[in-house]
């Protein structure tokens, strides 16, 4: 597949199974993710790789989280939560890295971090592999943050779920590139 064919026809994959991205696969999806635009080249970003009994871990901190948050949980609640990162066999959690700069303000680095999820995401299609970008309210929460190692200065940018697909993929959208590109600054 090449660039542009991946660029325009990128779809999550919500249902996702083994195998899981080999070694050389993950190798590109995170050389992919270097590649992401990044002012004064600060490399805001890390990657945890979860696989196997982590995506377990991830699971009871999960639950953890709710509990701690007080809420009462029905065993099949519990399991639904714990259950939640075992949708895929691979999870990368993508991290900013804040630092200080005096040009490169925090908000610049999170979107550099973004950009480079979205290119892992891109990466991991070209290589017929599905991905799922996720993040939800356990991205934030400081039993997740804790256990998963986040400093204070870092933020989770999300879980990219990673895996071979499974199912049929949503049909392409099509959209009109002139509903959302203008001219600006032409006299009419």
């Amino acid at each position: 597949m090449d660039a542009l064919e991946a660029l325009t026809t990128r779809r999550s994959s919500p249902r996702l199974t083994t195998p899981a991205p080999s070694r050389e696969q993950l190798d590109i999806i995170v050389q992919s993710a270097l590649r992401a635009a990044d002012h004064a080249l600060l490399r805001p970003s890390r990657f945890l790789l979860l696989q196997n009994q982590a995506l377990t871990k991830l699971g009871e901190l999960f639950v953890a989280a709710d509990v701690a948050d007080g809420v009462e949980l029905t065993p099949a609640q519990r399991e639904k939560i714990f259950n939640k990162p075992l949708r895929a066999p691979t999870i990368i959690v993508a991290i900013a890295s804040l630092q200080e700069h005096p040009k490169v303000p925090s908000i610049e680095q999170e979107y550099s971090a973004a950009a480079a999820v979205q290119c892992m995401s891109l990466a991991a299609y070209a290589q017929g592999l599905g991905s799922m970008w996720r993040t939800g309210s356990k991205a934030y929460h400081e039993i997740v943050r804790s256990g998963l190692g986040v400093q204070s200065h870092e933020k989770i940018i999300g879980f990219l779920y990673l895996g071979t697909p499974c199912g049929p993929l949503k049909g392409l959208v099509e959209h009109n590139s002139s509903d959302y590109l203008r001219p600006w600054g032409l006299e009419s």
